[in-house]
């Protein structure tokens, strides 16, 4: 039986990621991610896989390695991530769990719980066929990659040198991803001086004024047609509106797609300065995804991909995209990364996030065949 003949139930696998996108997991709630990698590790258990976890401690939830001993040599890791950018509340609000016809609404449906739940559907169908894979194959499920895996790098360099092929259900999109813009993460201080906001004169300096000029000399940087960003998307500071502000951050993301772009970020971001001398700056620099350009080995996964694509209807190309994933620290190592292999929608980061239910059947049809494929041996 071929890859093609498999009946795949697309309504079944909409209701199990929706019951997965009701867990809600935001980054930063430790319990409430280790709450889906349990559900993550048992469901990779009833499938015979050996369960190993790595503790987060107190600032994580833990990643879930699920390893399939089949075969020998170096085999196939599946990457991908059960946090979300949504907080807990999410559902009971502005983005519940619901069916609008072809679109599924919820928190991480397509980002990527949709992805990781199709990919192990996919292995599900191939082992239910009689098939098992002749080469190992491991699962990884990350907790903290929309914060930028700060607590996972480590892990998935020492999981994908184990590995032959990387395969990332991150969304899918109209190609294959073969290749990941850089991702760089800057956190900025201003360090004023408090005085009463009534006064129209005296020693307050306003660290929230000189980050707004700072903001804006930041995001000027960009250059949009080139795919080079520069974001502001966290600010805070303040206590009383009637209080010079002594303390302000900010968060910055900057999006690089050529070692060109890399390095003029880093010099940028290095040589700001304070507009007000009386006002403080600190920048600190946070985790960095690397930039992730195809080589010959991702190119000959591709061929194979898009050979798979064709026998279950699909034309996929091939591109180089923004929006960091795990992929990038894979694919910067030089393994064959093959990424943006999940479910298709729209609304990624929103609250306006949903999966297309049509895409569900290809794209897990997609996967199966590349397990098959991939595990033959002369590949």
């Amino acid at each position: 039986m071929s890859i093609s003949d498999i009946e795949f139930d697309g309504e079944a696998i909409a209701s199990g990621i929706a019951r997965w996108a009701s867990m809600e997991s935001p980054s930063y709630d430790t319990d409430a991610v280790n709450r889906m990698m349990d559900e993550a590790a048992a469901v990779m258990g009833e499938l015979g896989a050996v369960i190993t976890r790595y503790d987060g401690g107190t600032q994580f939830g833990d990643i879930v390695r699920a390893h399939f001993p089949w075969g020998e040599g170096p085999g196939i890791l599946v990457l991908g991530h059960l946090d979300t950018v949504h907080d807990i509340g999410t559902i009971e609000g502005e983005l519940a769990v619901s069916r609008d016809g072809d679109r599924l609404y919820g928190p991480g449906v397509l980002d990527m719980k949709g992805g990781m739940y199709i990919a192990i559907e996919a292995l599900r169908h191939v082992l239910k066929m009689g098939v098992t894979p002749r080469r190992p194959m491991t699962f990884m499920f990350i907790p903290d990659e929309e914060i930028g895996s700060p607590f996972s790098r480590p892990f998935i360099e020492t999981e994908a040198r184990a590995h032959r092929y990387v395969l990332v259900p991150e969304p899918g999109k109209e190609n294959f991803v073969t290749g990941r813009h850089s991702v760089l993460r800057y956190k900025l201080r201003t360090i004023g001086q408090p005085a009463h906001a009534g006064r129209p004169v005296g020693p307050g300096h306003s660290a929230i004024a000189v980050m707004a000029q700072l903001i804006t000399q930041i995001e000027a940087y960009s250059d949009i047609d080139q795919e080079t960003t520069y974001r502001v998307g966290k600010v805070h500071g303040g206590t009383f509106v009637n209080v010079v502000t002594p303390h302000c951050s900010a968060e910055v993301l900057c999006i690089a797609p050529t070692p060109e772009a890399f390095n003029d970020i880093q010099r940028r971001m290095g040589a700001l300065i304070s507009p007000d001398r009386n006002v403080r700056l600190v920048v600190e620099q946070g985790p960095i995804r690397p930039l992730f350009q195809a080589n010959d080995a991702t190119r000959d996964l591709l061929n194979v991909a898009q050979r798979i694509a064709r026998d279950v209807g699909l034309e996929l190309g091939e591109g180089q995209y923004g929006g960091g994933s795990d992929g990038n620290i894979t694919g910067a190592m030089g393994i064959p990364t093959l990424d943006g292999l999940g479910v298709c929608g729209d609304g990624v980061h929103t609250k306006t996030e949903y999966l297309s239910v049509s895409s569900i059947v290809p794209r897990t049809r997609l996967l199966a065949g590349l397990y098959q494929a991939l595990s033959e041996r002369n590949l």
